[in-house]
């Protein structure tokens, strides 16, 4: 702490901390448009000028030292600010009462009222461009662009898309994409940052349009005549009166517009917002406080919410009657459930019913749905989507260090040496979490090496890219495991401390030469090697992997792999450091941790238990079922085998997203009786017998676990669609139909439950995830959590690790002579699996239309194919019609589908093969062969899509070019200044930017 003197006052701060930071904490009226604390010091307004011991300073770029002394009301500082502003008004035009933007966050309306502007000594000047509009979600108006370049920053060094920039040598500047594309054909991933940080309306979301204000919706002509009255009067009665008239429409405004924080329901990531909404209709996503995420989204997060109000949605229960379904009403089908499901337990015992979870729903209704499989029927028939993706990875861990989940937070990714991603497209499976990757990377000097077979966006930025044979990461990992154990570049110490299992581990390792492994992978000696000592040599190394890894036979050997190697190289324990398997849905850790799985109860609580058993039969007054259940895997071959009758499954289309979909819609058909619950009629639902309608996360309150163990609250931001329900209140009315008698409230009476039941979230209570906050579990009674894993111990009784004994296997499925292609499957950046919500969503369909499967450039050549060519791919299990896109992310005989489709599901091609431990679908194992089609068509990727662009990529947002422009001069120190010194010339403080 030091001492400094603000405006005559003796005040106590941080050492270099920002003097904005400082200013703005203690209230101080400094103006400051450009500057935002996400992003830095940018200096492009220069409104926040302050005297420090006499000089004129940006506050923003100024760092805090001991006895200084500051003034912000001085009459030079006063002055310098005025000239900046007028600065920044030359550029905009005033019309706050029929702006879109009026509503009380406007950083150039409430600088214009702080710093009582009355008139503007520089004229509003419009730039000589066009409003660009090509964006299906947002449009830049240049003329109202104050260039404070708050959207270069966030684009070039928040999300590190690098497409936006500015040409301070133009005569007329403005913000260009792609070096001065149109917007709807550069690189931009419609993120939403740039529109996030605008402090005006030059950036603006289209959902806002004419949509927000009293007055912003009449014609433009009448708009334009309105502005114009305005500035009429302006040079009579001054910017006061006009304020205080947008003021008071300002004001108006909160009575219709509500802004409510939800949790997004797209990937594991945990991004957090305020929804805006007038009614129904969602106006914007505005993201600023998430733990996870601040002010960034993806293009999902930021725009991809137009399903929720969709005219698809499903507002009536239905009942099959024959091949076609009938409305029925709540009681009815409710009614119906609960007496199939009774006469089925009683024919056939409760094992002969099942229960299926969702990953997208709360961890309260994945509670509830396991509560009634097991204490309401009787089984732990019990399972959720997390069998698809992410169980190999809790497998590793489980057998290593004890917990199923990430081992820290997004911030220790940041702080890590070198990050190791495996089988994961993070920056389109997990955007905002890879931005903090590519951050570090390009800013801060963090190492970054990929391992895919398919070069994405992160292959192209690492500093090492290897490409193994499908199937082979388990033999890679290994290998070079063993020649860092052999070279003595293990850490022992750590070893000897924390770690068990050295022996029996070691002679696992024996098979796992280099020698070996450069035969099976085609990874050379050289490239393993060096692998080898870029991870010994880095101050610490966290590792990612998605499914990539974990659908795969030795899915589940591949992610105790991982954690052996960092192990052996001592990183655990310490930020920067650490196992981050990345979850693919919102909510597939929380489903997971709350039970929703054939062989725990919440919190992973074995069901074989007598203690765990006894304290949950002692709370729900019933006998439990003692073995384990069945998973979803395990669910469709005991139909098919005549075992299991009676299926309930809510917020999955398992019908499409599971393995060998032949297989599954085959056993599906064949349920005695299936009840389905979504918001919409999906594939799935064609094989039910009853659908009921639910809720998105939207219309309903609960909690979300993601990928980083953190758990918090979302609000109901709309009512349920007339007629829809939201889950838990649906499966407490079937529980309650067949005798169960719960009487919940609100979803936080049920967290009441779980947290008395389960020690991982004793402490968790609404109370304590009010608002933004959150907390990372496991939670102490007391409330403490652990945002980062094993600081003082492993979770084993004795505190210590287990390495663990690997043992060689092969992928399933082989190509040969006859199927000789692989074909590798995943995610999109645009869609979410195959598209229920996004495709309901015209600007995300308009950048991606229909699915596709990349060939490459070599491949294409060889057999006639290009882009838009329509092709048949036939497995050993089923076959698919689908247009061909030529690109150079995949080489040789390599395919790659993505999921985004329901009518050619790439999962009617995959196999019935699983990882052995835990039964997840080997989807990344298939063989294909390919009949081209003589049937031309175009490209299924139009050209506004951004994998077209051509960013721009810079280091910041090259200010420097601005002020040596020669109608540049500092404000307060005259026209004749000739030379600007940068203010990180004269102090050795870097930025966040820099």
């Amino acid at each position: 702490m030091i001492r400094v003197t603000l405006d005559g006052q003796a005040v106590e701060t941080m050492a270099e901390e920002r003097l904005i930071d400082l200013l703005l904490r203690r209230d101080a009226q400094v103006p400051h448009v450009c500057y935002h604390p996400q992003l830095g010091e940018i200096q492009a307004c220069d409104t926040c000028m302050v005297e420090v011991n006499g000089e004129l300073v940006r506050a923003c770029a100024t760092p805090v030292v001991a006895d200084m002394k500051v003034e912000t009301k001085s009459a030079r500082a006063d002055a310098a600010q005025r000239e900046a502003f007028d600065r920044v008004l030359k550029n905009h035009l005033l019309y706050c009462t029929v702006c879109d933007n009026n509503n009380g966050n406007c950083t150039v309306h409430n600088t214009t009222k702080m710093l009582a502007v009355e008139h503007q000594n520089i004229p509003f000047e419009p730039k000589p461009y066009e409003v660009d509009s090509t964006n299906p979600f947002y449009r830049y108006d240049p003329s109202q662009c104050v260039l404070c370049a708050r959207c270069v920053e966030a684009c070039q060094n928040v999300e590190v898309n690098e497409t936006l920039s500015i040409d301070w040598s133009s005569p007329n500047p403005r913000v260009l994409w792609d070096g001065g594309k149109a917007i709807g054909e550069s690189s931009c991933v419609s993120c939403g940052h740039c529109v996030t940080v605008c402090p005006c309306n030059a950036l603006m979301e289209k959902s806002m349009l004419g949509k927000a204000g009293f007055l912003s919706g009449m014609p433009k002509t009448a708009l334009d005549g309105m502005i114009d009255v305005i500035k009429g009067i302006e040079p009579d009665i001054g910017y006061g009166a006009i304020l205080e008239l947008s003021e008071a429409e300002s004001a108006m405004r909160k009575s219709r517009i509500r802004k409510t924080k939800t949790v997004c329901t797209y990937c594991g990531v945990g991004c957090s917002f305020d929804v805006w909404t007038k009614d129904r209709h969602i106006l914007k996503i505005a993201p600023e406080k998430g733990p996870a995420n601040g002010i960034s989204t993806c293009i999902k997060g930021k725009f991809g919410w137009d399903f929720v109000n969709s005219p698809e949605r499903l507002t009536k229960p239905l009942i099959r009657e024959g091949e076609t379904f009938r409305e029925a009403s709540w009681d009815e089908a409710l009614d119906l459930v609960a007496r199939r499901f009774s006469e089925i337990k009683a024919k056939d015992g409760p094992d002969a019913l099942s229960f299926i979870s969702s990953s997208k729903c709360t961890n309260e209704e994945s509670y509830l749905m396991q509560k009634l499989a097991r204490a309401v029927i009787g089984t732990n028939n019990m399972d959720n989507c997390s069998r698809y993706c992410q169980a190999p990875a809790t497998m590793g861990l489980f057998r290593t260090v004890g917990f199923g989940g990430d081992s820290g937070s997004i911030e220790d990714i940041e702080n890590a040496g070198l990050v190791l991603i495996i089988g994961s497209n993070t920056a389109e499976s997990h955007p905002v979490l890879a931005t903090r990757v590519k951050q570090a990377h390009k800013l801060r000097g963090q190492k970054l090496v990929v391992a895919d077979i398919r070069k994405h966006e992160m292959a192209e930025r690492a500093d090492l890219f290897i490409q193994p044979k499908p199937g082979t990461d388990l033999i890679w990992l290994c290998a070079v495991t063993r020649y860092i154990w052999d070279e003595g570049l293990a850490k022992t110490d750590f070893l000897k401390q924390w770690v068990n299992g050295f022996d029996e581990y070691e002679k696992s390792l024996d098979p796992f030469t280099l020698e070996f492994a450069a035969e099976r992978t085609g990874l050379s000696i050289e490239t393993l090697k060096q692998l080898a000592h870029m991870i010994t040599e880095s101050s610490g190394v966290c590792v990612l992997w998605a499914m990539g890894v974990t659908q795969h036979t030795m899915g589940s050997d591949t992610s105790t792999a991982i954690s052996n190697l960092l192990l052996v190289t001592g990183n655990y324990m310490r930020t920067g450091t650490g196992a981050y398997p990345l979850r693919g849905h919102n909510n597939v850790q929380g489903a997971s941790d709350h039970g929703a799985m054939p062989n725990f109860l919440t919190g992973y609580q074995s069901v074989d238990d007598p203690e765990v058993r006894a304290r949950f039969e002692a709370a729900w007054k019933v006998k439990l079922p003692t073995v384990k259940g069945l998973d979803n895997h395990e669910m469709i071959n005991a139909v098919h085998d005549g075992k299991l009758k009676a299926m309930y499954m809510f917020g999955e289309e398992t019908s499409v997203v599971d393995s060998n979909a032949n297989h599954v819609r085959g056993g599906l058909s064949k349920l005695e009786f299936f009840v389905v619950q979504d918001i919409f009629f999906s594939d799935t639902c064609r094989f039910a017998d009853v659908v009921l309608p639910a809720s998105p996360s939207l219309e309903k309150e609960g909690t979300f676990t993601s990928t980083e163990r953190r758990v918090q609250r979302l609000y109901q931001v709309l009512e349920p669609m007339e007629g829809s329900r939201p889950d838990w209140r649906i499966i407490q009315d079937v529980a309650n139909r067949l005798g169960a008698g719960w009487n919940y409230g609100h979803p936080s009476e049920i967290y009441r439950e779980i947290a008395a039941l389960t020690p991982m979230f004793a402490g968790v209570t609404y109370e304590r995830l009010e608002g933004y906050k959150s907390l990372q579990w496991p939670v102490a009674e007391d409330g403490t959590d652990q945002p980062l894993l094993y600081t003082k111990e492993f979770a084993f009784p004795d505190g210590k690790a287990r390495l663990h004994p690997i043992h060689l296997s092969m992928p399933s499925d082989p190509v040969n002579e006859e199927f000789d292609l692989h074909l590798n499957n995943g995610r999109m950046l645009e869609h979410f699996h195959e598209g229920a919500m996004t495709y309901r969503s015209a600007g995300i369909r308009e950048k991606v239309p229909d699915t596709f499967v990349e060939v490459s450039p070599e491949l294409a050549e060889e057999r006639g194919i290009q882009s838009g060519t329509w092709v048949q791919l036939i497995s050993r299990y089923g076959k698919v019609r689908v247009r061909a896109l030529v690109t150079e992310r995949v080489k040789g005989k390599e395919l790659y589908m993505p999921m985004n489709s329901s009518e050619s599901p790439v999962n009617l091609l995959t196999s019935s093969h699983t990882d052995e431990a835990t039964h997840t679908p080997a989807y990344k194992e298939s063989s294909v062969k390919m009949n081209v089609l003589a049937e031309k068509g175009e490209s299924p990727l139009p050209r506004v899509n951004s994998r077209f662009g051509h960013p721009t990529p810079q280091l910041s947002v090259e200010i420097e070019k601005k002020w040596k422009r020669p109608d540049y001069h500092m404000p307060g120190n005259g026209a004749a200044q000739s030379k600007v010194e940068t203010i990180w010339e004269k102090i050795k403080w870097p930025s966040q930017s820099r």
